[in-house]
């Protein structure tokens, strides 16, 4: 948090007036840092700023040109060309102030020299190349950490891209099942047509303006699973027998429609084959922050090649993989296919802050 806060901060200094703030403080720094030595803190501070343009051309001919038209383009001999002559530049340009500046102005009774002077002119640029490389690594930190930074919002679009996609699939497939649900009641003129329409009107009202968030309360998506598991009980009737439990601490969050493709399995494929002796046991118990979702149904003997195929179709494999972008490897899913029965168990940490 308060690293965010000082990000926040920083971001909101204007441009200019951070590198105003930069120079003061690199000012100051070695004006304090000779001072210390020669005591004359005065004379020192006018020294830095008397050098501070030769310094300053160097740096922002490397930070603005150099550096992105050669050293980000990986022309690494041509950069390291250009800036020896910007050094070297810089260096005259540096011992210049030496001789028509500093010299009269500080030092008055001393000779400096004449100003072609080679090897004061190479002494000259060393000293300028540290702050150039100061500046240098600043500006290619920032660039490294704003690649950074959009690699990872890249990374963010694409994954809430790809959730929208999977949370949009799941929407039509539950439809879909449960209007064919319906479908067969009006075939058989069925007095608990109305009723099916009622449920699936709440479902729907869920589905569209309660569940558009990352993260929905438990309750509701139990709620919806409950609703759902009395829509299949109409259809199916005494052949069909169901078990909901349910042990739930604390208000707990999971992301919207994750439990119920579970469920909509079970039923779609462990009860619709078969004539007789259908069942379906759910249980669901969240304890210490760890949801434990047990889907276990009877399996038809009669299922068809594609009914078997899709088993782990467009279902299954949804919420399969909206749980790996979703939970990462805070999850864990166990399927176990027998001849007789389908049993799915599902633990997940589920994240309440």
């Amino acid at each position: 948090m308060i690293q965010d806060n000082l990000i926040s901060i920083y971001q909101k200094i204007p441009r200019w007036l951070k590198h105003v703030i930069f120079w003061l403080i690199f000012v100051s720094f070695f004006a304090l840092l000779w001072g210390s030595f020669s005591n004359k803190y005065d004379k020192e501070f006018i020294s830095q700023f008397m050098f501070l343009p030769p310094k300053l051309l160097a740096s922002y001919i490397t930070l603005y040109v150099l550096i992105p038209r050669f050293l980000l383009k990986n022309q690494i001999v041509q950069f390291f060309v250009w800036i020896t002559a910007v050094l070297l530049l810089s260096g005259f340009f540096n011992w210049a102030i030496a001789i028509y500046v500093e010299n009269p102005v500080l030092y008055p009774n001393e000779d400096f020299g004449g100003l072609w002077n080679p090897k004061k002119i190479l002494k000259s640029a060393t000293y300028i190349y540290p702050v150039v490389v100061l500046c240098s690594l600043i500006k290619l930190f920032k660039h490294w950490y704003k690649n950074q930074q959009m690699a990872q919002q890249f990374e963010q679009d694409k994954l809430s891209a790809e959730l929208k996609f999977l949370k949009a699939q799941v929407h039509p497939h539950f439809l879909f099942n449960t209007l064919n649900n319906l479908y067969a009641l009006t075939l058989k003129s069925s007095e608990k047509a109305p009723e099916v329409v009622l449920k699936l009107s709440d479902l729907l009202n869920y589905m569209l303006y309660e569940c558009n968030t990352d993260k929905v309360p438990l309750k509701k998506e139990i709620e919806l699973v409950e609703n759902y598991v009395e829509l299949e009980k109409l259809r199916y009737g005494d052949r069909l027998d169901t078990s909901f439990k349910k042990q739930i601490e604390g208000e707990n969050y999971i992301a919207p429609m994750l439990i119920l493709p579970f469920i909509e399995n079970s039923f779609k494929h462990g009860v619709s084959g078969e004539t007789e002796n259908s069942w379906v046991s759910i249980e669901i118990v969240v304890k210490d922050g760890i949801l434990t979702l047990k889907v276990d149904n009877s399996k038809s003997s009669e299922l068809t090649k594609d009914e078997r195929e899709y088993r782990e179709g467009i279902g299954l494999n949804n919420v399969k993989r909206r749980l790996e972008l979703l939970y990462g490897g805070n999850y864990d899913l166990k399927i176990l296919d027998t001849d007789e029965s389908y049993l799915v168990v599902l633990k997940l940490e589920l994240n309440n802050d």
